[in-house]
């Protein structure tokens, strides 16, 4: 006779992804002549949820090398970026029961897409892609049988057997005074 029990478990009750393009401005001391390389470096981000939202924040840093002085020189120029982004992420179900956890994963490291001189100054865009996952208690339902299932016989295994009998054979037929030879 089939039952039904239900177990609380943890379980992801939303997930989602998010791709984030955010533009700034940063001013040299030195005016730049051309742009050589943008990095971004030491990304930090959390989450958590308010309400419905998922607020995440996060920071990071951005170098960009150029060339100054007629491109007989190069120079680095550091920013520190801090965001907050707000998400509303898609629940697989409206039923969980409490203790929501949210999980941010990178899905695509912040990268500088694009960089360019504008009146000495640098402006430069930073893509990022996010992964969201809510993670709460929630219920499951199974179905168990009572009965238990059949024990079943355990046969010595013949193996063993078939190997002592097949070593009593060869020490048998072993000639030792072939050794002598």
């Amino acid at each position: 006779m089939a039952n039904t029990r239900e177990i609380v478990t943890k379980a992801v009750i939303g997930k989602g992804k998010k791709t984030f393009v955010t533009t700034d401005v940063v001013t040299p001391e030195i005016v730049p002549t051309t742009i050589l390389g943008a990095w971004v470096i030491n990304h930090n981000f959390s989450g958590s949820k308010n309400l419905d939202k998922v607020i995440i924040t996060g920071s990071y840093d951005v170098n960009i090398w150029y060339s100054c002085m007629d491109d007989s020189k190069t120079e680095v120029v550091k920013k520190n970026i801090r965001y907050q982004e707000v998400v509303t992420v898609p629940k697989k179900s409206e039923k969980a029961l409490s203790n929501e956890e949210v999980v941010i994963r990178s899905l695509k490291q912040p990268t500088c897409t694009r960089a360019e001189i504008v009146n000495g100054k640098i402006e430069f865009a930073v893509e990022k892609q996010l992964g969201i996952e809510i993670v709460g208690d929630t219920k499951v339902k199974i179905s168990y049988d009572e009965e238990e299932d059949p024990w079943e016989d355990i046969e010595d295994d013949q193996v063993e057997v078939q190997i002592e009998e097949a070593e009593k054979q060869i020490d048998q037929e072993i000639k030792e005074e072939f050794l002598d030879e």
